[in-house]
């Protein structure tokens, strides 16, 4: 009876495994994204009241600037600060736009049309532990980026390293040449003694 034979599959396919499944969202803890975007579809903000006139003032300047902006306040800070970000992901899902998500200490973004490297300067901006303030210059990094800062701070640590690499480089060949020049004339010296000491009877 002829052995069976084995069967393999084609090295291009490949079996569904449980770590290619998407991660869940880490969303903080007793929020309901779907009361938050009922309170950010009203007038653009989910925050305590006592807030909420002040942080709507705030998304209507950034919609005279052409950005629609929706702007969620916790009262604490969440277990962990990526949990904003992941609420903002949550509420632009919905919404659509710019996201901006504040606790007291941390800050979380998502925008469908603003870079990542803007909303992270925009944020470098946000912590106040005052949710207007904080809103307010979130808005005005977003509509009149100020000077790329790290970008200068890299160019001349950049240069200082080159103009420190060049003149470090200058004087080790200066060095090196002062000292073939001494031992030539060293050379030339012994020459000349063996050269007269010749010359003696």
């Amino acid at each position: 009876m002829p052995a069976p034979i084995a069967t393999a599959l084609p090295a291009s396919v490949m079996l569904p495994v449980q770590s290619a499944l998407p991660l869940s969202t880490d969303l903080p803890e007793d929020i309901d994204v779907s009361d938050v975007v009922a309170d950010v579809s009203d007038d653009g903000v989910s925050a305590p009241s006592d807030e909420a006139s002040e942080l709507a003032a705030v998304v209507d300047r950034a919609a005279d600037h052409g950005i629609k902006l929706s702007i969620v306040v916790l009262d604490e800070d969440p277990g962990r600060d990526s949990q904003l970000r992941d609420l903002a992901t949550e509420v632009g899902a919905e919404e659509g736009g710019t996201v901006l998500a504040l606790s007291p200490s941390w800050v979380g973004t998502y925008s469908d049309s603003i870079s990542r490297v803007l909303l992270e300067s925009g944020q470098d901006r946000t912590y106040t532990g005052d949710a207007v303030v904080s809103a307010n210059r979130f808005v005005d990094e977003v509509i009149e980026p100020g000077p790329p800062w790290a970008l200068f701070t890299a160019v001349i640590v950049a240069i200082v390293v080159i103009a420190s690499a060049a003149t470090f480089f200058a004087k080790s060949r200066r060095t090196s040449g002062s000292r073939d020049d001494t031992a030539e004339k060293g050379d030339n010296a012994a020459g000349a003694g063996t050269s007269y000491e010749r010359q003696k009877p």
